[in-house]
């Protein structure tokens, strides 16, 4: 009954393991969720207050497929101002969330035959997406021996005749690496000569850490028409649920994206979109708190990594996750039962500790699991002394 593409796309993992978590907290059990992929923080006053002046002043009807010309501008300037990147509007889509953006880029792009770099570990979603596209996926599998980075020679061996483009999630989700500007200097060596294009998946491009400054592969002398850039005001703006995310790149590029927008969702949310023009051109101070918080927390739970014998986990730099490697822990015991895979040991947590984590597998990082510290101080100080509780109950 199902197409044939249907048996190579799996349910979300984190998904999983959250309803999971979500049942347990229906039965009155205290669950501390480290699984979340979304700021804890409200929306800014000023944001919300320019959706609810939209909806007063009617502003509820269709928009451009492509989105309102405003909030393009202003996606422009920040571009021009935040990453020293200039666009003019028709370089620009508004979708609904990054995630829209990224689906549709690869529709545009990719097709049986192409091969796509993906650097791992790596966000749930790019794997299925390029996979629907019929092309297929080249892994550059990263470790903590580079803070897990890919290199310009893992770059060099993945390459082949077919490569099609190369996948850059910086920061990354699950594990908090950011690239310099010289380690993005040297991918761009080894990729000048040849055709790839060049994905920026740079969604958690404000929360970088420890002074580290961001810096965008697009503003790169030369590679502007060669990158499309995909942000939003999601994680920066806590935003989520709002669902607006957009892509800067070549108009070529830009038009196909819109045409196969224009015949899937149409436009993004009226409303959202005007709050999204707010987050984007007004007051940038909560961001800052927003992101002084998650540096806070970050060190916090770093900390309480640190006191559990056996883990070793990568600093991140950036967003809001570590990715702890727990392989010490495989082959253990408590009773009679074993834990033989991330998978296994994320269900010990959950069922033993009442944490929920999401297990490394679905990032293509097996023996890890990722932790969130999108929750606040006291979350995250009770549910680390859980896991090293239950963590010490495994011989």
């Amino acid at each position: 009954m199902l197409a044939d593409r249907m048996s190579r796309l799996h349910g979300s993992v984190t998904l999983e393991i959250t309803a999971k978590a979500k049942e347990l907290a229906a039965q009155g059990i205290d669950v501390i969720d480290f699984c979340v992929g979304e700021p804890d923080f409200p929306t800014p006053e000023t944001v919300k207050a320019a959706g609810i002046e939209a909806i007063r002043s009617n502003f509820t009807r269709y928009t451009p497929s492509n989105g309102i010309p405003e909030l393009r501008r202003a996606v422009c300037e920040k571009l021009r101002r935040d990453n020293d990147a200039s666009y003019e509007p028709d370089e620009i889509i508004v979708s609904t969330g990054a995630k829209q953006c990224l689906y549709n880029l690869g529709m545009a792009l990719f097709q049986t035959g192409d091969e796509v770099l993906l650097p791992t570990p790596c966000w749930v979603s790019y794997e299925p997406q390029i996979q629907l596209t019929g092309a297929h996926v080249v892994y550059i599998e990263t470790d903590g021996t580079t803070g897990f980075r890919a290199t310009a020679d893992q770059m060099r061996r993945a390459l082949t005749p077919r490569t099609k483009a190369l996948v850059l999630n910086n920061p990354s989700n699950p594990t908090g690496a950011a690239y310099s500007r010289e380690d993005l200097e040297s991918l761009a060596n080894v990729l000048e000569k040849t055709r790839v294009m060049v994905i920026l998946d740079e969604i958690y491009e404000k929360l970088v850490y420890d002074g580290f400054r961001y810096f965008s592969f697009a503003s790169l002398p030369g590679w502007k028409e060669r990158c499309v850039v995909v942000n939003g005001v999601s994680k920066a703006y806590a935003m989520t649920g709002w669902r607006i995310g957009y892509a800067a790149g070549p108009r070529e590029v830009i038009a196909a994206m819109g045409r196969i927008q224009s015949h899937s969702t149409s436009n993004a949310n009226s409303i959202a979109q005007k709050a999204a023009l707010e987050a984007i051109r007004g007051p940038q101070d909560e961001v800052e708190r927003m992101r002084r918080a998650f540096e806070e927390r970050r060190d916090l739970m770093l900390a309480g990594m640190g006191r559990i014998p056996g883990v070793s986990c990568c600093k991140p730099q950036g967003a809001f996750y570590l990715l702890p490697d727990w392989r010490a822990y495989l082959g253990r015991r408590v009773g009679g039962r074993e834990i033989r895979s991330c998978a296994e040991l994320a269900g010990y947590f959950l069922d033993t500790a009442h944490v929920a984590l999401v297990p490394g597998i679905g990032f293509r990082a097996p023996g890890h699991l990722r932790f969130s510290y999108a929750t606040s101080k006291e979350k995250i100080e009770e549910g680390m002394r859980r896991v090293a509780e239950a963590a010490g109950a495994l011989h």
